[in-house]
């Protein structure tokens, strides 16, 4: 016990201590509460010697008990090593600490209390959501996953439309639908997008694009080597942007984008499971591998026009990865984290959430981390799940 070590050094801390080590224990003690003004008071003036002060302060401490005791000898470690050394000091073992709970994901939104609700509807730091706006929510989902070329077909992809669509749903978002467009017509929805007739009551408005891609573009259908079919993903925020579409202006514009961003990486995940095999989305892959595995997916893209974030699934010229029977990792956890904590996080905490899923990758050999891109929100941004 690090009281009896105190009891045991006694001695010969009052002999060798210096003044100034005392009273940068008197500090520290009273930094953690340990000792209140009174007693460091009490050390300092009712004691007229070094030795009186020292004598007090160790009796001091050590009637407070283990816990008390074990503090003063670590400051006496960090204050006076060479006086810790000599007096052969041992605070004992530390305390072990408890394991981290494991969080528990949700497949189902949590909804946002009445109380909380009504607090941040009336918060003037937090982008204005209203009965009327809930209402008039529309999102933009494209989905790409049958191509011309059909060694580019994206198994799995299916799975990401459906969790999405199920997720922005929930969330009260009217989704508009678009699968298997060529970068025209990705060009094409999103300017119909853009007249929308709820853009101008909504709130705030999701476009989720899911594709091959690599650097600053995603693909259209009919991509081939030979004969590119890319659609520029800095075209997203220009046709967004006030000068585009002004009913957007002031709100909140999330974008995500599943895609490569290059073609680094690439291993095979080796897998238990032949279903859960990893293929990836960077548009020059192997033909396509067998059920279950995960896909690549590459990107890279430049916005300066106000009140976006956006989260790209990898970091510039890196892939991404879905498996076939699941979807992509990036989707997965997406669903997980908003249904999971979107009724007390705002959305730069719930994307930061998600890219803290990628720590802990589900296969050593592989590595991927979302970007959050570029965030020009002004004001924080909540999605009142469950009204």
């Amino acid at each position: 016990m690090a009281d009896k070590e105190l009891a045991r050094v006694r001695t010969n801390f009052v002999a060798k201590v210096s003044k100034a080590v005392i009273k940068q224990l008197l500090d520290d003690l009273l930094e953690d509460r340990l000792l209140n003004d009174g007693e460091v008071d009490s050390v300092l003036e009712d004691n007229t010697g070094r030795a009186d002060m020292a004598r007090c302060l160790i009796d001091t401490v050590k009637r407070k008990g283990d816990k008390a005791s074990r503090k003063m000898i670590e400051h006496i470690e960090k204050r006076d090593s060479a006086l810790y050394a000599e007096l052969e000091l041992s605070s004992g073992p530390k305390p072990v600490a408890a394991p981290k709970k494991q969080k528990t994901w949700s497949d189902k939104l949590v909804p946002m209390t009445d109380s909380s609700r009504q607090e941040k509807m009336n918060d003037s730091d937090i982008y204005k959501v209203s009965e009327t706006s809930l209402k008039s929510r529309v999102a933009l989902l494209i989905t790409n996953r049958n191509f011309t070329d059909n060694n580019l077909t994206r198994k799995g992809a299916e799975k990401d439309e459906e969790n999405m669509e199920e997720l922005l749903s929930s969330l009260q978002y009217e989704v508009v639908k678009h699968n298997d467009l060529t970068a025209k017509n990705i060009e094409k929805a999103l300017r119909e997008f853009t007249t929308h007739p709820k853009l101008k009551d909504t709130d705030s408005v999701f476009v989720v694009i899911m594709s091959h891609g690599k650097r600053g573009v995603v693909l259209g259908v009919d991509h081939r080597e030979d004969k590119p079919d890319e659609f520029p993903v800095d075209k997203i925020y220009k046709l967004l942007g006030p000068q585009k579409c002004s009913a957007l202006m002031d709100k909140p514009k999330i974008i995500i984008i599943q895609a490569c961003r290059g073609a680094t990486g690439g291993a095979v995940i080796v897998s238990d499971s032949v279903e859960a095999e990893v293929v990836s989305d960077e548009e020059r892959q192997e033909p396509p591998p067998r059920a279950g595995q995960i896909v690549e997916d590459s990107l890279r893209y430049v916005h300066k026009e106000k009140d976006f974030i956006s989260l790209l699934s990898s970091t510039p010229d890196t892939v991404s990865y879905r498996r076939e029977d699941l979807g992509s990792f990036l989707i997965q956890y997406i669903a997980e984290v908003f249904n999971t904590c979107s009724h007390e996080d705002d959305i730069d905490e719930l994307f930061r959430k998600v890219m803290q899923r990628f720590e802990e990758f589900p296969d050593e050999t592989k590595r991927q981390m979302p970007t959050k891109d570029r965030c020009t929100l002004t004001r924080r941004f909540y999605l009142f799940p469950g009204h």
